[in-house]
């Protein structure tokens, strides 16, 4: 059995410090010993008694505690991983300076695991000059810092500086525990990534859709944009999912209003990652009004189909023809069901060799695979014939290895 992984989350002082106690619990139930190291003011926020309940370990935030113990190295000396989540203005400052007067400053300054901080804040607190040197100099140490969600902030004011959703944090630290280095080496980078299912009017209340969540375009977008890239998505159906932190989004429908959106942002890329499931036909009309049981009995049991563009051949044929950079790498996905002649693979191989992509994320799908789970396995299959099996995890995990198959299919270039 796999001993626990050991993580600290430490929580600061703002009025996001509610949100820890999600992250601890959803830590928690994936098997992981977590221990919550708040701040003082954090503590006006959520009582200790809510995290020591959450995590089953005491709570201390003041390095004169269990000094027998040593807690204040000990602590930082046996993590995995320490998460702060919020990470105040301040805190961020302090952990710059090497302040360790308190255990949550004393324990990362001990810690020689991955550290990962979650800024929360106002906007102009994110945007001031100091805050921004204060993210650079961690990041330029090894710290990973999350980019903020942009929305609701306290009072009405909206803007980046709003915390991720906690299962946003936890995917996060789940991907660098399982040793994929986020390390800020896509900066300058642009990235296009499609996600989602896209939708066919039959009526003004029925469409034609499938089953994608989006989870692997955004578990993309996320993980390309904690490596510095500046990202772009082009939404289509993605079940409310919290949008990935630091990307760009722009939310569209059909199959055909994906493709101008693609079309519109493709000659910037310098990645594009056509992860949507997108509809390949669309009813020729869609009705007016809403089709009635029984009123027209033969509008009910024909609708007549026409194919959808091809938004991935149209790209690469655009990449041909010098409309977008030649340089660009343009990665497909295969969902693909195999039946007595042929398997999943062969017609996701055969799919590669049609569209001319650089690489394909191949997967099987069906019923409870790999649409609306949490969870993706597969195939990484590259343009000079190698296949890379892509073990079942997380989407997140997923998601680093495609970005890792870009590094390597640019390195045979």
């Amino acid at each position: 059995m796999t001993e626990p992984r050991r993580i600290v989350v430490g929580v600061s002082g703002g009025i996001a410090a509610y949100k820890a106690c999600h992250l601890v619990r959803d830590l928690k139930e994936a098997g992981d010993d977590v221990r919550v190291v708040p701040t003082p003011n954090a503590l006006t926020f959520v009582g200790a008694a809510t995290f020591e309940a959450l995590s089953g370990h005491p709570v201390s935030t003041t390095v004169f505690d269990a000094v027998d113990e040593v807690q204040h190295v000990r602590i930082g000396q046996e993590a995995d991983a320490v998460v702060i989540a919020p990470a105040t203005a301040d805190v961020i400052a302090r952990l710059v300076a090497g302040r360790a007067d308190d255990l949550l400053t004393a324990t990362v300054l001990v810690a020689t695991c991955p550290v990962i901080v979650v800024p929360a804040m106002h906007t102009e607190m994110w945007h001031n000059a100091a805050t921004r040197a204060n993210v650079a100099t961690l990041r330029d140490r090894g710290v990973i810092v999350m980019e903020p969600a942009h929305g609701r902030l306290t009072g009405k004011d909206t803007g980046p500086g709003r915390l991720p959703e906690p299962e946003q944090i936890a995917d996060l630290v789940r991907v660098v525990l399982d040793g994929h280095e986020l390390v800020p080496d896509w900066a300058g980078k642009k990235v296009l990534i499609t996600a989602g299912g896209t939708q066919e009017a039959l009526d003004p209340v029925r469409f034609l859709g499938n089953r994608s969540s989006g989870r692997q375009g955004y578990a993309l977008a996320e993980i390309a944009a904690h490596r510095g890239a500046e990202v772009t998505i082009v939404a289509g159906a993605t079940d409310d999912l919290p949008v990935p932190s630091g990307a760009e989004i722009h939310r569209v429908t059909s199959t055909r209003e994906m493709a101008g959106a693609v079309e519109k942002h493709a000659p910037e890329a310098d990645v594009i990652i056509m992860a949507a499931a997108v509809a390949d036909f669309r009813p020729v009309s869609a009705a007016g009004s809403k089709l009635k049981k029984g009123a027209d009995e033969d509008a009910l049991m024909r609708v007549e189909l026409v194919e959808n563009p091809d938004i991935l051949a149209t790209t690469v044929e655009r990449r041909r023809n010098g409309e977008v950079p030649a340089e660009t790498v343009i990665v497909g996905f295969a969902a693909e069901t195999g039946d007595a002649d042929t398997t999943a693979l062969e017609y996701a191989q055969a799919k590669l060799a049609r569209k001319g992509c650089d690489l394909i994320m191949a997967n099987e799908v069906g019923e409870g695979k790999v649409f609306g789970e949490d969870r993706n396995r597969g195939w990484l299959l590259a343009a000079d014939g190698a296949v890379t099996e892509v073990a079942d995890g997380s989407k997140h995990a997923v998601a680093a290895q495609i970005l890792d198959a870009v590094d390597a299919f640019r390195a045979r270039d």
